[in-house]
C-alpha cells in the first residue's frame, strides 16, 4: 500500500475460529482493543464512506464507522456470507457481491452482483477445445490432497496435455522436484498468474473466490474441488459456478487420481466451449469500477 502512495494502518484483530474453538479464548481482550484502534483511525482519518471487503479484519473500522454515523459499504466475496459481513450487513449503505446466491442470504435492501476486484491481466480469450494445456492450482498456500492427487495422475495427465502447469504451493516444493518430467512444469508459488492463464485452456482448482473470480474473468473452463475448511464454504462457491455451466465439482472426499482424470475425460470439446462461455458470462473483469461507482452514489448521498 506505501508504495502506491496509500497510508497504511494496520489494527491486531483475530476472527472467530470454528475450526479449532480453544483459539478464541482470547478473543474478549483483542475484540475491544481491536475497536479502540478502529475508532482512532476513522476519527483521525475523517472518511466520507467505509468500505470493508469481508472477513473479520474490516470488523474494527466498520464497527467504528457506524458507532460514528458514518455510511459504510460492504463487499462479499464468498456465495456464504462471512460472519462479519452478516453482523453488518443490516446497517451498510450497500453490500457488493461476487456470485449469484449471496443476495438471498443478506437482509439489505440494496445488494448489488459487482464480481471481485482483479489486477490487471487478465484478458478474455477462446481457450482450445480439446485443452491442450492444463492449470492446476490450489491457492496461494497450496492443497495438498489436490497435489496429490495431480501427481499420482501425471502420467495419464501428461499423455493428455501438451503441458501441466502445477502451482503445488510451498509445501509442494519437495513434490514438485520429484516428479520433474518433461510436459510437466511445477510452482511452489507464482504472483503472475495473468501469463499462466493467457495459456491454459482448462483449470483445475480449489473454489476460493479470487481464483474463480480470475478464471472467470480469462473465461476458461474449470474443474473444481472445493476445499472443506473454513465451514466447507468453498461449497456454495463451486455450485454456483457448476449451476452457471461454467464449472464440474469434484469433491474433496472423492478426489483420486482416477477421479480427475476421469472427469477431465468426461469434458468433450462440445461442453469444455460450452463451459468457456458460461465462464466468460460470469466473469466482471470491470468489478472495481462496479464497486467504486456504489461507493461514489453512496458517498455522494
Amino acid at each position: 500500500m506505501p508504495a502506491a502512495g496509500f497510508d497504511l494502518a494496520t489494527v491486531r484483530v483475530r476472527g472467530l475460529d470454528r475450526d479449532a474453538i480453544w483459539k478464541n479464548i482470547a478473543l474478549p481482550a483483542i475484540v475491544p482493543a481491536a475497536l479502540r484502534s478502529g475508532l482512532r483511525i476513522v476519527d483521525g482519518f475523517k472518511p466520507d464512506v467505509v468500505l470493508g471487503m469481508g472477513g473479520y479484519v474490516m470488523a474494527p473500522a466498520v464497527a467504528a464507522a457506524r458507532m460514528r454515523g458514518i455510511p459504510y459499504v460492504l463487499h462479499e466475496k464468498d456465495v456464504r456470507p462471512g460472519l462479519a459481513t452478516r453482523f453488518f450487513a443490516g446497517g451498510a449503505a450497500a453490500i457488493c457481491t461476487t456470485l449469484p446466491g449471496t443476495e438471498k442470504r443478506l437482509s439489505n435492501k440494496r445488494v448489488e452482483m459487482t464480481g471481485v476486484p482483479l489486477r490487471d491481466g487478465f484478458e478474455p480469450r477462446t481457450p482450445a477445445a480439446p485443452a491442450r494445456n492444463l492449470l492446476v492450482t490450489g491457492g496461494s498456500q497450496g492443497a495438498r490432497h489436490l497435489n496429490e492427487a495431480v501427481w499420482g495422475a501425471l502420467v495419464e495427465l501428461r499423455k493428455r496435455f501438451e503441458e501441466v502447469v502445477h502451482v503445488a504451493g510451498r509445501q509442494g516444493a519437495e513434490g514438485i522436484a520429484s516428479h520433474a518430467a518433461p510436459g510437466y512444469r511445477g510452482l511452489t508459488f507464482t504472483d503472475d498468474m495473468p501469463a499462466l492463464m493467457a495459456h491454459a485452456d482448462l483449470v483445475v482448482s480449489r473454489a476460493g473466490v479470487g481464483t474463480i473470480a480470475e478464471v472467470a474473468a480469462v473465461g476458461l473452463p474449470m474443474v473444481l474441488v472445493p476445499g472443506t475448511f473454513g465451514g466447507g464454504h468453498q461449497e456454495e462457491n463451486a455450485k454456483a459456478m457448476v449451476e452457471a455451466g461454467a464449472a464440474e465439482r469434484i469433491g474433496d472426499a472423492h478426489l483420486t487420481p482416477a477421479s480427475l482424470v476421469a472427469t477431465i475425460d468426461a469434458l468433450t470439446p462440445e461442453r469444455l466451449r460450452a463451459m468457456a462461455t458460461a465462464s466468460a458470462a460470469a466473469g466482471r473483469r470491470d468489478a472495481a469500477e462496479r464497486v467504486l461507482a456504489v461507493l461514489h452514489q453512496v458517498a455522494g448521498k
